[in-house]
């Protein structure tokens, strides 16, 4: 019969991370489980439930896996600073100037940024850029003035990159959805009050578990000119489907979608389409998907900007620990479809 310790040593031979601490008595030093250091004899590890038990045993921290968590602090705070250093300013940073303030060398430096935000210094400000452009026109401002102050040295610079700085143009992005009409219906769901939004395109919101007003006021903020007209009727196929999916979600919810977002947030949502349902992938891998591994909270700001809940199933994300995470429309909900999903329709 195998005993606590003995799975302890399954998870650490197979390098899985695990809420304890292994100890090597012949290297007087104690590591996470997952540790890349070269895999101890099993007669030389002794298990520990937390730092403290260990350092008064006699172990000492590896300096691998940093199992205290010092340098994961230190380098999330030279990241940190580094981060608000770029937004600061207005023209972007030299890795040269970032990786000087942060007191590292470039190598050191670039490999910490990656580690902590899956992108370079220089793509994180190139976002910080596009995110300023995307605001200054969502509130109106002239492209001339937006392009200015967000910092690009010209129109042409930004209409050449479109769709990779904002998924459209600036001057669709500026009108807000003016000249557009949004049909909408309410209905009651099994997750709350239910509403769908659509333009002659297809559905371009769907929101629930939240009061009329609220769910109206998301679908007002992101199309902030257009007309928005209740269409019951129009949109009783979408809402059928829609309630049906959330009864019981085996199969995918194929509507026709208006998908607005940058080139990268529409890359996440054709990913999260691509998940089968029943199936799960973590964020990791979501970032694999896209073709940007190191882009994990990239992706993550992109399930949670997801207009499009169900038909984009970004419930199907889940935490490398197999935790379900955070869920723009609660946790419980998010439990409730991933188990019906599987089959039990009971959930």
């Amino acid at each position: 019969m195998s005993t606590l310790d003995d799975t302890r040593w399954t998870l650490v031979a197979g390098r899985q991370q695990a809420e304890f601490l292994y100890a090597v008595t012949t290297m007087g030093i104690y590591c996470r489980p997952g540790c890349p250091s070269p895999l101890p004899k099993r007669q030389n590890v002794r298990f520990f439930e937390a730092v403290d038990a260990a350092e008064a045993a006699g172990f000492r921290a590896c300096k691998r896996c940093d199992p205290k968590g010092e340098r994961a602090a230190i380098a999330r705070a030279v990241v940190e600073d580094a981060c608000a250093c770029i937004e600061a300013e207005e023209a972007i940073p030299s890795l040269e100037k970032l990786a000087e303030r942060s007191g590292y060398s470039r190598f050191h430096f670039l490999r910490m940024f990656r580690d902590h935000t899956g992108l370079t210094p220089r793509s994180f400000a190139e976002g910080v850029r596009a995110r300023r452009l995307q605001a200054a026109l969502v509130a109106g401002a002239r492209v001339a003035d937006a392009v200015a102050e967000a910092g690009y040295g010209s129109e042409s610079r930004v209409y050449e990159d479109t769709g990779k700085l904002l998924g459209m143009t600036p001057g669709a992005l500026r009108r807000g959805g003016a000249g557009e009409t949004i049909r909408t219906a309410l209905a009651d769901s099994p997750f709350g009050r239910l509403l769908v939004g659509a333009t002659a395109s297809g559905v371009c919101f769907l929101g629930f578990a939240e009061p009329d007003d609220a769910l109206l006021g998301d679908l007002r903020q992101r199309f902030p000119n257009a007309r928005i007209v209740p269409d019951d009727a129009a949109l009783t196929d979408t809402v059928r489907a829609v309630v049906a999916f959330m009864v019981e979600p085996r199969q995918a919810l194929d509507l026709k979608l208006d998908l607005r977002g940058t080139a990268f947030q529409l890359r996440v949502w054709e990913a999260l389409r691509s998940i089968p349902p029943g199936q799960t992938r973590t964020y990791a891998q979501l970032a694999e998907m896209v073709g940007n591994p190191r882009a994990i909270r990239a992706v993550a700001r992109g399930c949670a900007t997801n207009p499009v809940s169900l038909a984009v199933p970004c419930h199907r994300i889940i935490g490398s620990d197999g935790g379900l995470t955070g869920y723009r429309w609660g946790v419980p909900r998010k439990r409730t479809l991933l188990a019906r999903e599987a089959g039990d329709l009971s959930a």
